[in-house]
């Protein structure tokens, strides 16, 4: 593989936070910060996995039901949402009938519709995929509606519709027309999908592309970043943008600073692997820890159950 999971796992979640952290420099997108919650979703549904070791749908909803957060209904709510599922993709990324289950169990905790769900599969099914190096630009569209199977929603067809127009090199701006009549959120998953598979190798263009969208959503850009980190992994980062995301950080971010995002990153690929001591003390994820944006003390890491607590 051309990179390890723990760089394609830091990745995706360093993509998320970039992506994050440049739409809202905009100015405008600051005001609307205070509603953005995914980062916390998506540390308590880490910390589950961590503290666990399994998915427990009823530990996650008891989390998210201590935590306050009240979800609207709304198209950056529901971007949200789907972000906040990273955890359950990172950790069976390479189990596609687990990670099906459990993203859809996820989903339901917030009462969602068909259409989040499929959207939440696609996004899911995609970093999957990159994690395990088994698409290519031309690949993943079909790969993905064949994912999701029959479903009453339009995703598909919006799907085959992006991967007719990808095959004819459409720009962004027909791909902007094609698809504006959809509603907020299909059109906002179209855009962000065009501008990972478009330029795939280019973590930089792919994001910068998605920060430009007229009405564009902080989130667009967000997921985006996420796909396009999963499939390009820290490598492919600029590291200009990481420091950008390291000075910025503390006046921003909600829930955790860099250094423990990419620790609870690095524990949660851990768990997965089977490490010796990876069961996550309370706390530990938001405690302060000496970690930089170029190193991390890691134990060892392996396949799952290779390396197992004795």
């Amino acid at each position: 593989m051309r990179y390890s999971l723990v760089s394609r796992t830091r990745g995706t979640i360093l993509g998320a936070l970039i992506g994050e952290t440049l739409a809202l420099e905009g100015g405008e997108q600051m005001q609307k910060f205070a509603s953005s919650y995914w980062q916390k979703m998506m540390l308590l549904g880490a910390e589950s996995l961590i503290e666990l070791g399994r998915f427990d749908l009823d530990d996650w909803r008891k989390r998210q039901q201590q935590s306050g957060i009240i979800i609207e209904n709304n198209t950056h709510a529901s971007l949200q949402v789907i972000l906040s599922t990273l955890p359950v993709t990172l950790f069976f990324h390479e189990y596609n009938v687990k990670m099906r289950e459990n993203l859809l169990n996820v989903v339901k905790i917030w009462h969602c519709n068909r259409v989040i769900e499929d959207w939440t599969l696609a996004v899911g099914y995609a970093i999957a995929q990159s994690f395990t190096e088994k698409f290519t630009s031309a690949t993943l569209i079909p790969q993905i509606i064949a994912f999701l199977g029959e479903t009453p929603t339009s995703v598909p067809q919006i799907l085959l519709k992006l991967h007719n127009l990808l095959e004819k090199q459409s720009g962004l701006e027909i791909i902007q027309a094609e698809f504006c009549t959809e509603e907020k959120l299909s059109y906002n998953l179209a855009i962000a999908f065009y501008c990972f598979l478009s330029s795939l190798e280019d973590f930089r263009l792919s994001v910068l592309r998605s920060t430009q969208v007229n009405l564009r959503s902080v989130y667009l850009s967000t997921i985006t970043a996420a796909l396009s980190g999963a499939y390009n992994a820290t490598t492919g980062i600029p590291v200009s943008w990481r420091f950008l995301l390291a000075k910025n950080s503390p006046a921003q971010w909600q829930t955790a600073d860099l250094p423990q995002m990419l620790k609870l990153a690095d524990i949660l690929v851990a768990t997965w692997s089977g490490m010796y001591h990876s069961t996550l003390r309370q706390g530990e994820a938001r405690a302060e820890c000496p970690i930089t944006l170029t190193h991390v003390s890691l134990e060892a890491i392996a396949a799952p159950r290779v390396i197992r607590p004795r």
